[in-house]
């Protein structure tokens, strides 16, 4: 393949399909969300499950609910791609990614199950996630433990006859409150897969898993907010594996990798909303005999915000067309991940720095951007840790 071929075969053009529903998605968030930014029920702890089914509702209307899950249950299998695009488009609002149904964890619990999970499996928990009639959580982090390393989960699961028995404890579950069931990361505990972690699918509510706390954090995107979790003898069928035992390192990778980029997307979408707050107000307030745009310190920083964005964007497609080429895409997923999230942060910092003391209140959005934009370089490992798993696979030859 000559170089002009390899040029001819680039291309950035996503298919009108594609483009069509992103617009109709950011349409429905402009029209239809945006107006739910001061509704009473979106509180510290994220949008109320009362306020997520009305807006679930709102999104079948228009025909975007879901448009990612497979089509057996209604939706448009979107590609990576096509999740890009569309994702990003609901992102416009912070609210947008639980309207349309493609906010984190579902989205990703989603993926995996369609991936993972048994004919039986996906009739009973997926096809319920998929149509928004149950929420699901990722049980994984643990308090002082599993976090960034998984190695360190304490949490257990010992098969006695025909069912397993877990015990442990998990923290910072988003959307512990109120959901419907929970994938449940253990060790397995005896057996010849001692050690090696597995992941069960449980209903709930059950008494043996109890929400002691529902966390006070500095974001509010998610429904059910983000919750610690005692599990004491909860006892599962013997089937109730998701997947294959001894393999839930390797299922977390499967969710992961999508997962964080997904995040990428839809906090993108707020990033170039918080653009569009700054700039209208950069052409409209007047300083010093002439309007904030007009000064070089503020257009710079619009400008920088812009080329963020950019860069961010370029990440994303790059790593979703990898992975719709089935590519693990681990590099590229850690990549966008650092990259997207510090600009993010970046953007919103500056956003919030053109309106002044307007960027402080709540007045608009922008400050609750802040605050989000500042979780995410944590969520789905720390900046740091990405960073690190790159620069030793660099080192070992392995990049």
């Amino acid at each position: 393949m000559t170089a002009k071929q390899k040029i001819d075969d680039l291309n950035f053009t996503p298919p009108a399909a594609i483009t069509d529903l992103a617009a109709k998605v950011k349409d429905f968030v402009k029209e239809k969300i945006i107006p739910y930014e001061t509704d009473p029920r979106w509180t510290a702890h994220g949008p109320t499950d009362e306020l997520r089914i009305e807006m679930n509702e709102l999104a079948k209307a228009a025909g975007v609910f879901a448009p990612q899950v497979p089509k057996e249950y209604g939706g448009q299998a979107l590609s990576q791609v096509g999740r890009a695009h569309v994702f990003e488009a609901a992102g416009y609002s912070i609210l947008g990614p639980t309207a349309i149904h493609c906010a984190s964890p579902d989205e990703g619990n989603i993926h995996l199950l369609d991936v993972v999970a048994r004919p039986d499996q996906r009739e009973h928990f997926l096809k319920r996630m998929a149509t928004g009639q149950i929420r699901s959580i990722f049980c994984m982090t643990e308090p002082g433990g599993a976090g960034s390393d998984p190695s360190l989960m304490t949490t257990t699961a010992r098969l006695e006859g025909n069912e397993w028995v877990i015990n442990g404890r998990k923290w910072l579950i988003t959307g512990a409150e109120g959901a419907g069931c929970a994938i449940i990361m253990a060790k397995n505990e005896g057996g010849p897969m001692d050690g090696h972690a597995t992941m069960f699918l449980a209903d709930l509510p059950d008494p043996a898993i109890r929400l002691e706390r529902t966390l006070d954090t500095m974001d509010s995107s998610f429904t059910g907010g983000h919750g610690v979790i005692e599990i004491k003898n909860l006892r599962l069928p013997a089937d109730a594996v998701l997947g294959e035992i001894g393999k839930g390192f390797r299922y977390a990778q499967v969710r992961l990798a999508p997962a964080r980029l997904s995040h990428c997307m839809r906090w993108l979408g707020a990033a170039v909303r918080a653009q569009d707050i700054a700039t209208d107000y950069a052409r409209h307030r007047v300083a010093f005999g002439k309007t904030l745009g007009e000064h070089q310190g503020v257009s710079f920083m619009l400008a920088d915000n812009l080329m963020d964005m950019n860069q961010a964007r370029l990440s994303i497609w790059h790593t979703a067309w990898l992975l719709d080429q089935g590519e693990r895409a681990s590099n590229e997923s850690s990549m966008s991940k650092v990259i997207c999230s510090e600009a993010y942060f970046r953007v919103a910092d500056r956003c919030m720095q053109i309106l002044g003391g307007l960027g402080i209140t709540r007045d608009t959005v922008v400050e609750r951007f802040f605050r989000d934009s500042r979780a995410f370089r944590i969520y789905d490992g720390p900046s740091e840790v990405h960073r690190w798993a790159l620069g030793a696979r660099i080192v070992s030859g392995k990049m």
